[in-house]
């Protein structure tokens, strides 16, 4: 596997599309760092690790409204293993009218693209989510 977060997120946007409650990944730490945002962001419902050792993965489970819809509708791998992109502070733009939130690795850590923008740090941009 050449890219893991965009196994992640296509791993996400499939579970999503045939209308699964959770989905597993091989764990890493950038993708429980991910994972974790987006827990904090309301599209995971929760986030767990299983197995021990080099055989441990990460268990994630959607979040849902009362009506059963997903909470994101859309995700995007940005930077690949081919092309990276990377954007100063600002540079940094909204994602899909500011309906979305793109995620950063910084310096700083995974960071939001307006918390990057906030802290006046730039970095690669992983992934948009609407």
């Amino acid at each position: 596997m050449t890219d893991p977060i965009a196994d992640m997120i296509n791993r996400l946007k499939n579970a999503r599309m045939v209308g699964k409650e959770s989905t597993t990944c091989p764990y890493s730490k950038l993708r429980h760092a991910i994972a974790e945002k987006l827990q904090k962001k309301g599209v995971l419902k929760s986030v767990s690790i299983r197995g021990e050792g080099v055989h441990r993965h990460l268990d994630m489970e959607f979040a849902r409204a009362a009506d059963g819809a997903y909470s994101f509708s859309g995700v995007r791998r940005v930077s690949k293993p081919g092309c990276r992109v990377y954007t100063g502070a600002g540079e940094i733009r909204p994602v899909k009218g500011g309906r979305g939130f793109a995620l950063l690795s910084t310096p700083k850590g995974i960071l939001f693209h307006y918390e990057a923008r906030k802290e006046h740090v730039g970095g690669e941009l992983l992934c948009e989510i609407w």
